[in-house]
């Protein structure tokens, strides 16, 4: 495969809906009323998913493109302190950061000045195709739990 490829692909696996949905069918007719409801079987409530999913996507994207980027501390940093948004222009917030956040992962991904086998200066091994994987698979599965709970939640109504 060469570099060029590759670069399309990792942007495929972070946008495109070729195994699962994508963040935006996933958040995007999730109901309002619901963003802070905990549910039995279900670990976290929808805002507690999408936060996690924001932050950490952001953390990857930083730590991938800035030395002097500090993660915040594990576990505790990356879930939202609240079950609930404070309201739902919150939520907005956070998606629009999400998709900001991740349009910047594929920039960095496709931009070919950028080495995706080279170690990242500041890391321990890491490099931007590591990341790039890491990331999609962990949005794949926080995206399956989030898809899960909107479905256990609309069997309430």
């Amino acid at each position: 495969m060469n570099d060029e490829k590759l670069r399309k692909h990792l942007v495929t696996m972070l946008t495109k809906p070729d195994a699962h949905l994508t963040f935006d069918k996933a958040v995007g007719d999730f109901p309002s009323k619901y963003y802070g409801t905990a549910i039995e079987g279900h670990a976290h409530t929808a805002w507690q998913l999408l936060e996690h999913l924001r932050i950490c996507q952001w953390d990857i994207l930083e730590f991938s493109r800035d030395a002097n980027h500090v993660s915040p501390a594990f576990p505790k940093g990356y879930w939202p302190e609240k079950a609930a948004p404070p309201n739902d222009k919150a939520w907005r917030e956070s998606v629009d950061r999400f998709n900001d956040d991740l349009k910047e992962m594929c920039d960095l991904i496709s931009d070919k000045s950028n080495d995706l086998f080279a170690k990242i200066p500041h890391g321990d091994g890491q490099t931007l195709l590591r990341e790039a994987l890491v990331l999609a698979k962990h949005n794949s599965y926080h995206l399956g739990q989030l898809v899960m709970l909107k479905k256990a939640l609309r069997r309430l109504k």
